[in-house]
């Protein structure tokens, strides 16, 4: 083969190569569609449901080599308990502290894949200046172009359970339950 016939090859099996493997794909989260919430036992008579109304972000996906990474920030002071005066009570310093830490970051570390669907996410969970290591157990993901935005689209749903005591945020356990099931109702539209 000449020299000219191994260039051509080479090029074409390069070019192949390329596009058989996408590059990571960048989405930014919706704020008008994400809403994280958390639900703890209350003196265990009921199951309170809590959510917070400011979510930013990106999610990267590359789905043929099926990685991943999230990165969210949530303001904490946009807690809504359904209470204006709870809303309030829980910002304090016994719960959220949202003076001192008005954010909750989420920095994912590893996303594992089932298939070609992420089915959980390893990662790293900050509240009030505290880190700790969480798996976010995805119950439900769709990419899809958006109807409206013309834009392709994700669409997750997925939770873990903490420790509030573990996050400095232990006031009145274990009356008012230690374990919080957070759930994170996720759009992002691609960049």
């Amino acid at each position: 083969m000449n020299r000219i016939a191994k260039l051509s090859a080479a090029l074409i099996i390069s070019a192949a190569a390329t596009s058989a493997f996408a590059a990571p794909e960048t989405y930014g989260i919706d704020p008008t569609h994400t809403f994280p919430s958390f639900s703890y036992s209350h003196f265990g008579l009921s199951t309170q449901i809590s959510k917070f109304e400011k979510t930013t972000g990106t999610v990267t996906l590359d789905k043929a080599a099926r990685t991943g990474a999230v990165d969210i920030t949530i303001d904490m002071t946009s807690v809504n308990t359904g209470y204006a005066t709870f809303n309030e009570h829980i910002q304090g310093e016994d719960f959220l502290d949202t003076a001192k830490y008005p954010t909750a970051t989420f920095k994912s570390t590893k996303v594992t894949f089932d298939g070609d669907k992420p089915a959980s996410i390893d990662g790293e969970l900050t509240i009030k200046g505290v880190t700790k290591p969480v798996t976010l157990k995805v119950t439900h993901f769709t990419t899809m172009p958006h109807p409206m935005l013309k834009k392709d689209a994700i669409g997750a749903n997925a939770s873990t359970v903490i420790k509030r005591s573990e996050f400095n945020a232990g006031k009145y356990a274990p009356n008012v339950g230690d374990e919080v099931t957070i759930t994170v109702s996720l759009e992002a539209i691609k960049q």
